[in-house]
């Protein structure tokens, strides 16, 4: 049985049932209740943000039933598609439907667990636009609407990795390091003390929500928020990424998928921020510099009465 410890912190060995309980005979484990709360969550936090984007909250409810079944199937898509050479999804020995079936279902296991967060991303920012198409709304509001959503499930989310010991780092003798212990009774058969690499994550996201909640009412133009994610989540992702033991590699390269995208993502940030920004101050610009030409063209109806020559009297 697996334990863990904070020996730096002054926390003993102990353990976590990854199951929180049993719905219908199937086991509901912690990792999707967290993920559920942190979906709730989102979707409340999105009704208040909406408000002050004039998005009504019918909107966002399908906005949100559209972004997270996208991004749930997105999710599980992108780690199938790299532990695609690594784990056995293939399924053999049996007719033809029995194979087709036990592949598929092989791929679409999420309950046992694989799921990528920049799949999820991906696929939730791409069924957002489509929406947004749909509904003739900006783009980009609904983006800045989402950062702070997709930061509380991130927070929330790293915590069942922690329930289910996965997503930690390398070793480590710092105060704060993990110990994942294999033990049998009060025998010690194996243990470990690594980088709590989720505690990190999960930390790096909640202050990134703290920046994006105290500024989300003073963005300048649309995107903002979404820039500064993009920036915020990318860069700490990109180092965090570099102390983990179970990197998604770039099929047979030594290519971290996770750290290159982090890297990618802080570099689209900084560019469509200057993008935007300078769009924005341009938009100012010609505001500024055509609002005296239209007051100019309004004459003053007193004027136009003073300057008018009087009617001339009719000839008898």
């Amino acid at each position: 049985m697996e334990y863990i410890s904070f020996p730096g912190l002054g926390i003993e060995p102990f353990h976590i049932d990854k199951v929180a309980f049993n719905l219908f005979g199937r086991d509901i484990a912690w990792y999707g209740v967290l993920i559920t709360c942190g979906m709730i969550l989102a979707v409340v936090c999105a009704l208040y943000f909406a408000k002050f984007e004039k998005i009504s909250a019918d909107d966002i409810y399908d906005l949100a039933l559209t972004v997270i079944i996208c991004g749930v199937l997105g999710a599980r898509a992108y780690y199938v598609a790299f532990t695609w050479n690594e784990l056995n999804y293939i399924v053999t020995g049996g007719t033809f439907w029995e194979n087709l079936w036990g592949t598929f279902r092989n791929c679409i296991a999420m309950w046992d667990g694989g799921l990528a967060i920049y799949g999820g991303i991906i696929f939730g920012l791409i069924s957002a636009f489509v929406y947004s198409k749909i509904k003739k709304i900006k783009f980009l509001k609904i983006c800045d609407i989402l950062v702070p959503c997709v930061l509380i499930g991130q927070v929330i989310g790293r915590w069942g990795n922690f329930i289910n010991i996965e997503a930690y780092g390398g070793e480590t003798t710092l105060p704060w390091r993990m110990g994942i212990h294999f033990m049998v009774g009060d025998t010690v058969l194996s243990e470990q003390f690594v980088h709590p690499t989720f505690l990190y994550e999960s930390l790096w996201n909640l202050v990134g929500l703290i920046i994006i909640l105290c500024i989300f009412k003073k963005k300048k133009f649309n995107g903002q928020n979404f820039c500064y994610y993009l920036m915020w989540y990318g860069f700490g992702r990109m180092l965090i990424e570099g102390l983990r033991t179970d990197s998604l590699y770039l099929w047979n390269t030594s290519i971290r998928v996770s750290q290159l995208i982090g890297f990618c993502s802080v570099i689209i940030g900084i560019v469509l921020f200057i993008v935007l920004l300078k769009g924005a101050k341009a938009k100012a610009n010609d505001v500024v510099e055509y609002a005296p030409m239209f007051e100019e063209s309004k004459e003053d109806p007193e004027e136009e009465s003073e300057n008018d020559p009087e009617p001339k009297e009719s000839e008898e």
